[in-house]
């Protein structure tokens, strides 16, 4: 049986090319016992995925040139040497970028297409929605009446940190994007406040949303947003690093916030943190999310790409912010 791949071609140098990937056409093997074989039906990208592509060491390994590179897939198994999974399920698993995938049982999890559509496994219900459950609740400390603010609010994360920071009591919420399109579907999903960073200095956009200061900053961009939201912290704030994706495409090294010393006299605490760590949420995270969105407390947002081979076009679609919500394809 062949399968259709997406391999890394070569690393790129700054922001990702097409010529930075190739699609290629494989023989599978037959598989062994425990393992499944799954006709994926969608796929995600990622931000973290840019960091995989270079040929650094860091808390995953980098890609492999001439490889397919991976990630969260949900597909159906259409062949079973693993027990407990039989033909027909559909599972949520980590071999995407691949129309069809052999994988390891236990690092399959199964889910429900009756109850939610697959894409919303890589999103709201996914890794995408525990990080921000998690960042927010356990990392960032959350309590009710905290000032919240989120850069890349119109991302998948950011969009449901906000909505959560809301079902869970927050007393205003703040969120930075990229487009007036954004800004407005930010307004629309119940965040108290947004800006388009494009309009100014983001200190001073932030200062007028928050006059009060924010406790809770939930960081997906880095830079000028991270200094930004130390500036506007209030004493003991809270500051969640996820992400510092206006930095993943530099070729220079970028400056640490110029006002990092603030942090002393707020007593801040900067936690970086990946979602990994916090699998022991997964049960609560579901579970509320579940009712959260059955209630319509929260909704999600997706933009869809149709196609394997138009992968790589979604990837660098995401770095560059096309997207709004959760950046799915569908194979």
């Amino acid at each position: 049986m062949k399968a259709h791949e997406i391999h890394l071609a070569s690393r790129p140098e700054g922001w990702p090319t097409e010529d930075n990937f190739r699609a290629e056409v494989v023989d599978l093997p037959e598989l062994a016992d425990g393992q499944i074989l799954v006709r994926n039906l969608v796929m995600s990208v990622d931000p973290y995925m840019r960091g995989r592509m270079n040929d650094v060491k860091s808390y995953v390994p980098p890609f492999q040139l001439d490889a397919p590179l991976d990630g969260g897939a949900v597909g159906e198994i259409i062949e079973s040497k693993a027990e407990g999974f039989t033909v027909g399920d559909a599972v949520v698993h980590g071999k995407g970028w691949r129309d069809l995938a052999i994988v390891p049982a236990a690092g399959a999890s199964k889910v429900d297409l009756g109850a939610a559509k697959a894409s919303a496994y890589l999103s709201a219900l996914g890794m995408t929605g525990t990080t921000a459950y998690a960042g927010l609740t356990e990392v960032a400390s959350f309590e009710k009446g905290d000032v919240v603010f989120v850069s890349g609010a119109a991302g998948a994360v950011g969009s449901l940190v906000g909505q959560i920071a809301k079902a869970l009591g927050a007393s205003r919420v703040i969120g930075s994007a990229g487009s007036p399109a954004k800004v407005a579907r930010l307004l629309e999903l119940g965040f108290d406040a947004a800006f388009d960073y494009h309009d100014g200095p983001v200190a001073e956009q932030l200062r007028q949303a928050a006059p009060d200061g924010i406790d809770v900053y939930f960081d997906n961009v880095g830079g000028e947003h991270l200094e930004a939201a130390i500036g506007s912290m209030n004493k003991h704030g809270r500051i969640a690093m996820c992400g510092a994706i206006a930095q993943y495409n530099s070729t220079e090294p970028t400056p640490a916030p110029r006002n990092l010393a603030l942090a002393i006299g707020k007593e801040l605490t900067l936690k970086g943190f990946i979602v990994g760590s916090y699998a022991h949420l997964t049960g609560e995270f579901r579970t509320r999310m579940t009712e959260w969105l059955g209630s319509g407390a929260i909704e999600f947002d997706e933009t869809v790409v149709d196609g394997l081979d138009n992968a790589p076009a979604a990837f660098i679609g995401l770095m560059k912010g096309e997207n709004t919500g959760k950046m799915v394809v569908t194979i």
